[in-house]
């Protein structure tokens, strides 16, 4: 199924999941308009990116503020005669209000994953359910953008490096900081090109955070091997992730290929288009997943 279909109804969820006394316990809502158990989910808004969508959905059904962590399997399935298509995440439940029941939702359990897939009333949910019960623990989560759009490099007179955004680059690095602010992060670090740091500034400005210069983020200037910079950067990413908290980074293009395949270890098409970007999970130091945002 395609994500043109005609008709098709796009929506995004998320398993959001906390420690329990016995181990992690995951979130259902039970519907009383269909009488069913299911992961929280609903339709995107117009315009509205799937990882936005799923933070918020979740929040409504469930008044649990959550922290995306890793892409989930994609559900497909007909919904009142029409192709509906539903992007899932796992998402670390970060704070949580005060529940209250409503026509939408009137009950939420947070139950073991086992227990969570006898629960839920449709296998799908239950496939979702068994790949987050799959994944090792998540210790570290890295947004990682390319800078955005900064008009020609040969209309550009001046150094490089300061090479500003044009119009089209600030509209993008306001939909970035969007993003950033999914994840939560203590940190915001950037290349030291001054593109790169105003795709960071909405974020910045939203977040109340600093924007940390670091040039081990840099693409590779003349006379600087593409293999050793991206060694650098791989591991500069790494640590990064290894002290635990969410941070968020914004890098260039001819960097974040060559950072991603030492990450994973796999030379796959990593292109990333400007304002766009990598949602990357980590367990320790150890890169446990690249979804691309």
């Amino acid at each position: 199924m395609m994500d043109d279909e005609p008709g098709l109804i796009r929506a995004a969820g998320g398993v959001a999941w906390r420690p329990g006394a016995a181990g992690v316990e995951v979130c259902l809502v039970h519907r009383p308009r269909y009488g069913d158990w299911s992961l929280p989910k609903g339709k995107l808004d117009k315009g509205e990116h799937p990882l936005r969508a799923a933070v918020r959905e979740v929040a409504e059904e469930t008044d649990v503020r959550a922290v995306p962590q890793v892409r989930l399997p994609a559900v497909r399935y007909r919904s009142e005669g029409r192709p509906k298509a539903v992007d899932y995440w796992s998402m670390r439940a970060a704070a949580a209000g005060g529940f209250q029941p409503g026509t939408e939702v009137d009950e939420v359990r947070w139950l073991p994953a086992d227990a969570a897939v006898r629960l839920v009333s449709y296998p799908h949910d239950a496939e979702v359910l068994a790949a987050f019960a799959a994944l090792p623990p998540v210790t570290g989560v890295v947004l990682l953008v390319r800078h955005a759009h900064a008009g020609k490099r040969g209309t550009w007179t001046g150094p490089d490096t300061g090479r500003p955004l044009d119009a089209e680059g600030w509209a993008q690095a306001q939909a970035v900081a969007e993003l950033v602010a999914l994840v939560r992060p203590v940190r915001l670090l950037s290349a030291s090109a001054r593109r790169c740091v105003q795709t960071l500034d909405p974020a910045a400005a939203l977040l109340d955070l600093p924007i940390e210069v670091a040039g081990e983020l840099d693409e590779p200037k003349p006379g600087q091997q593409p293999e050793e910079c991206a060694l650098a950067g791989a591991a500069r990413l790494a640590e990064l992730a290894a002290a635990g908290d969410p941070v968020a980074v914004c890098s260039q293009g001819k960097l974040i290929p060559g950072m991603l395949e030492r990450l994973t270890g796999r030379a796959d098409d990593f292109t990333t288009a400007k304002g766009g970007g990598w949602l990357l999970a980590f367990t320790g130091d150890r890169l446990l997943a690249a979804d691309r945002l």
